[in-house]
Order: structure tokens, then C-alpha cells, then sequence
């Protein structure tokens, strides 16, 4: 059976699109731990991270930077945080976190209920951020 990931993938369920290239997606987590919380996921579903074939690896982590380099231009903040964990999803995936201290990046800080309009905008502002990335 696909994961929810791969249903995203395919359009199956809609997410808030960040960047997508041909072997990988991002999007904004519906559970953000911070704002800006955004999951860059390999198309080829593996169940974990290290799983991958190298190429598709090598390919998540370069797609994985462009998208984190956006990221903390939009967000400000002092890092950005990187979890792989893959527990609640089998498929390969990995979480970047907008973060100013190392305790915000902890689950226990996951948010819900953000209104659509302000997912939208900052999707939108990181996608457009994504064409000043060299």
C-alpha cells in the first residue's frame, strides 16, 4: 500500500508545495513543530532515509539544502534544524526545522490548526525564495 507521502506525490491528497524536482518533493508539515516546518521527501518510496539508493540519496541531501537555504531567508531564525526519524511514516523523509535554540526541535512542540491562508503565503514565499538559491 502507498504511503502518504507517495498519495501526495501522486496528488492524491494535496499539500503546501515548496519545491519539487524530478526525484524529490517539500512541503510544509500540517504538524509543524515551528513555523516553517517543511518535509523534503525522496519520490521513491523506501521506508528509511538510509535505505535509499546512493544517487537518490545524494540527490534528497543537495534538494534538502537549496530548500533549507530558502527556508531560513523566509523564517528567520539562527539554524535550521534537520530530523530524520521516519517512525509515523514509512517512507524516507527529512524534517527541516526553523530554529533558534535546540530545544524547539522536539516533537512536543507540534502546532495544528494554522489557518490555510498562512500555510499558503509561506509556501508560496519559500517556493519564490527557491530561484535566488545558486
Amino acid at each position: 500500500m502507498a504511503s502518504i507521502f507517495t498519495k501526495i506525490i501522486n496528488g492524491e491528497i494535496p499539500c503546501y508545495k515548496v519545491a519539487e524536482d524530478d526525484k524529490n518533493i517539500a512541503f510544509l508539515d500540517i504538524r509543524p513543530i515551528k513555523k516553517g516546518h517543511t518535509l523534503c521527501v525522496p519520490k521513491l518510496e523506501v521506508d528509511e532515509l538510509y535505505e535509499l539508493p546512493e544517487d537518490d540519496y545524494q540527490s534528497l541531501m543537495a534538494f534538502s539544502q537549496r530548500v533549507a537555504q530558502s527556508l531560513k531567508r523566509v523564517v528567520p531564525c539562527k539554524r535550521i534544524g534537520s530530523l530524520v526519524l521516519g517512525m509515523e511514516v514509512p517512507h524516507a523523509h527529512l524534517h527541516l526545522v526553523p530554529i533558534n535554540a535546540e530545544y524547539e526541535l522536539s516533537f512536543a512542540n507540534a502546532q495544528s490548526g494554522i489557518p490555510q491562508e498562512e500555510m499558503i503565503a509561506l509556501a508560496r514565499a519559500i517556493s519564490d525564495d527557491l530561484d535566488s538559491v545558486e
